[in-house]
C-alpha cells in the first residue's frame, strides 16, 4: 500500500507498522468530511458559552428572555396531559398545518395556502432551510446569498452539494448593486436565499428589490428561498412576503418558525410554505432528516396561529421599545450603526473603541470586561476579513436585562491613542 491521500484529503500522517502502511490521525480531523472541513461551529452559539462562563450580560444570541404567551403553555400542557406523545403526520399535525394557512390568509390577503399540498411541519426554522435545500439543488449547482448573512446559510448549501455565490449588501443603508446581482446569476444558478426582516443588518426588503429578484429568478428558473422568521417584528418599513410578489408565486419557497414571534425558540417547531410540487420534495427530505417535530408543541402552534392581530401589533410595540433603548445605550458607547427596520439586532462598527479592527478579539474582551455579548462581525461574512471592526448585539431581551448591559457598556472606553 503506498502513500496515498485519502479522498485528496491529508487526514494525518502514514508510518510504517508491521510491514505495512498505516495513517494515524494527527487529530480529530480523521473522520471529517469534506463538507465538514469547510466550516466551523457556529460562532453565535459559542459566544452563548462564554457568556455563560464569564456570567456576561448575553446580546449575542437571538433568544428572548421573557415568557412566551400563555395561550402557548397551555395548550402544550393540555396536549401533554391528553397523551398526544406519539407522532403526527410526518409533514405536520392537521390542525396545525390548516392553522398556519388560515393565520397567512388573514395576514397577507390574497395568499392563498393549501394545508394538504403546500406546508410541511419542520423541526424549526433551521431544518426547514436544509430540508429544502438538499430537496431541490445538487452538486454543480450555485445559491447565491446576500451578505451579510445569517451564518448557517453557507453551511447549509456546503452540505446540500451546491456553491454558494455571495452578493453583497452594501452599508451603511444594506443596498443591492443590481449590476452585482444580475452578474451572480447564471445557468449554473438555482436557489437565492433572501432572509427579510434581515439578520444581521435589520434590512427589510423593499418591493422594488423583491420584483428585481424575481425577474432573475424567472429569467434564469431560479427557486426563492425566503427565511421571514422575523416577519412581525417591523419597525419602520413594511413586510412583502416574496411569495407575494411578481414572478415569485410559483417559485418561493416561505421558511418560518415559532421561534422568534412566540418567544419558544428551544422548541424548535418550523414549517415551509411551497407550491405542492415543491412541498412534496421538502416533505420526503424532511421524513427521513427527522421524520416530525414534536406532536405537543405543534399543538401549541395550532394555538398560536390563533392569536389575534392585536398580539402582533403588541409585539412590536414591544420591540421597537427595546430596540430604541439599545440603540442609545450602543450610541453612548461608541459605536456606529444604522438603526434597523426590523428584526432585532444592531450591526455595529467599531470604530475607535477597537482600533486593531479584530473583531473577534474584541468580542472575547467584551465578554468578560465589561461583561456583555456580542457576535463578531467575522460570523457574517464568507471572508471573516470583511467583518473586521462589526459587532451584532441582540435585543429581545426583557427592559431590565437591556438595562443591565447599558450599565457594564458606561464602563466601555477607547484605548488610548498609540
Amino acid at each position: 500500500m503506498g502513500r496515498r491521500q485519502h479522498r485528496g484529503r491529508r487526514l494525518g500522517r502514514w508510518r510504517r507498522w508491521r510491514g505495512r502502511w498505516e495513517l494515524v490521525a494527527d487529530s480529530g480531523s480523521r473522520w471529517a468530511s469534506t463538507k465538514a472541513a469547510t466550516f466551523s461551529e457556529s460562532v453565535i452559539r459559542e459566544m452563548t458559552r462564554l457568556c455563560t462562563a464569564s456570567g456576561g450580560v448575553n446580546l449575542a444570541q437571538g433568544f428572548p428572555d421573557f415568557p412566551c404567551p400563555q395561550e402557548l403553555k397551555d395548550a402544550a400542557k393540555q396536549a401533554i396531559d391528553d397523551d398526544v406523545n406519539q407522532y403526527a403526520i410526518t409533514w405536520g399535525a392537521q390542525a396545525f398545518r390548516e392553522g398556519i394557512a388560515a393565520k397567512t390568509a388573514r395576514t397577507y390577503p390574497g395568499w392563498t395556502v393549501d394545508p394538504e399540498t403546500d406546508v410541511c411541519v419542520t423541526c424549526g426554522s433551521t431544518e426547514a432551510m436544509i430540508a429544502t435545500l438538499l430537496a431541490t439543488v445538487d452538486p454543480g449547482d450555485e445559491v447565491v446569498i446576500f451578505e451579510p448573512f445569517y451564518e448557517n446559510y453557507g453551511p447549509d448549501a456546503i452540505l446540500s452539494g451546491a456553491t454558494p455565490r455571495y452578493v453583497r449588501l452594501h452599508a451603511p443603508d444594506w443596498t443591492i448593486d443590481e449590476a452585482e446581482l444580475r452578474a451572480a446569476f447564471s445557468d449554473r444558478t438555482r436557489a437565492v436565499i433572501v432572509n427579510t426582516p434581515h439578520n444581521p443588518t435589520g434590512k427589510v426588503f423593499s418591493r422594488a428589490e423583491l420584483e428585481l429578484i424575481g425577474e432573475l429568478c424567472q429569467r434564469h428558473d431560479v427557486l426563492c428561498l425566503t427565511d421571514e422568521i422575523y416577519e412581525h417584528i417591523i419597525y419602520d418599513a413594511e413586510h412583502v412576503p416574496p411569495a407575494t410578489a411578481p414572478g415569485l408565486e410559483d417559485r418561493t419557497v416561505t421558511i418560518n418558525a415559532l421561534s422568534k414571534t412566540y418567544a419558544v425558540t428551544g422548541w424548535r417547531v418550523g414549517w415551509a410554505i411551497a407550491p405542492a410540487g415543491i412541498t412534496s420534495s421538502i416533505r420526503k427530505v424532511h421524513d427521513f432528516l427527522t421524520v416530525g417535530a414534536a406532536a405537543p408543541l405543534q399543538a401549541a402552534g395550532t394555538a398560536a396561529m390563533a392569536l389575534p392581530a392585536d398580539y402582533y401589533l403588541r409585539t412590536a410595540v414591544a420591540y421597537r421599545e427595546r430596540r430604541d433603548l439599545l440603540c442609545e445605550v450602543l450610541d453612548q458607547a461608541g459605536f456606529a450603526f444604522r438603526v434597523p427596520d426590523g428584526a432585532y439586532y444592531v450591526l455595529t462598527t467599531t470604530g475607535a473603541l477597537d482600533p486593531g479592527r479584530d473583531s473577534s478579539a474584541f468580542a472575547r474582551r467584551l465578554v468578560v470586561d465589561p461583561g456583555v455579548a456580542a457576535v463578531p462581525g467575522t460570523s457574517f461574512y464568507a471572508d471573516p476579513a470583511d467583518g473586521a471592526g462589526q459587532l451584532r448585539f441582540a435585543f429581545p431581551k426583557r427592559l431590565e436585562t437591556l438595562r443591565a448591559a447599558a450599565e457594564r457598556l458606561e464602563r466601555l472606553t477607547a484605548p488610548p491613542p498609540a
